[in-house]
């Protein structure tokens, strides 16, 4: 299933304003705070969608009946711009096990016409039956989700994975949809118009990692 958190306003919109404007890039720590901002308000968003189980808890005037997650999710980040997107992650789900995916774009190797998808670093706890969240602020190509999710295989098979963006480009939700390899929901806050000839979204926000941490070499 698809969600565009985005059809419905909410003030995850003028955070998602912030991030787009080029006024507002240039302060990192600005930047990033949006960032995990929006990472909380979607954990908080996919979390209703988790199984609860109800639980009675002693009060200083009696006992109230209260629902409780019957199992943390597993929270896996893309390094390095899903860094601070699992940050909003982490601080719903605090007492969830983590793992991370060191994964990037090779489309400048000579003589490569597509966007191929590097991965140098997996570390994750078992993943068997596990409810997962895969974090990466941009869902472009869709290839860099593909990828982690198959090296997420090797670490168990999850019951179930979710697909947490910021923003997505509408090749990229249906490369997802057709090659995903396990079953999964996806989530964003904006579908934007498309790819350009480098494979970024328009009008998007440029390039997440970069406005986050600096450019890299």
């Amino acid at each position: 299933m698809v969600h565009n958190l985005g059809e419905q306003l909410s003030v995850a919109q003028t955070f998602l304003e912030g991030l787009r404007d080029t006024g507002q890039q240039t302060n990192r720590a600005h930047f990033r705070s949006l960032v995990t901002r929006l990472g909380e308000l979607m954990a908080y968003e996919i979390s209703k969608t988790l199984p609860y189980e109800k639980k009675q808890v002693r009060t200083p005037l009696g006992f109230a009946g209260v629902h409780i997650l019957k199992r943390q999710p597993v929270l896996i980040a893309v390094m390095r711009a899903g860094l601070p997107y699992y940050e909003g992650f982490q601080r719903m789900f605090p007492q969830a096990g983590a793992g991370f995916i060191g994964a990037w774009r090779k489309e400048h190797e000579a003589g490569v016409q597509e966007v191929n998808i590097g991965l140098s670093y997996v570390a994750t706890p078992s993943l068997e039956g596990e409810t997962v969240i895969l974090i990466d602020p941009m869902l472009a190509t869709g290839k860099s989700f593909v990828r982690a999710a198959e090296a997420l295989l090797k670490q168990g098979k999850p019951a179930h994975i979710h697909v947490a963006a910021l923003i997505a480009a509408p090749e990229g939700v249906e490369f997802v949809k057709r090659h995903f390899p396990l079953p999964h929901d996806i989530w964003f806050w904006a579908l934007d118009e498309a790819l350009n000839q480098q494979y970024y979204i328009v009008p998007g926000l440029g390039d997440a990692g970069d406005l986050c941490f600096g450019e890299k070499l």
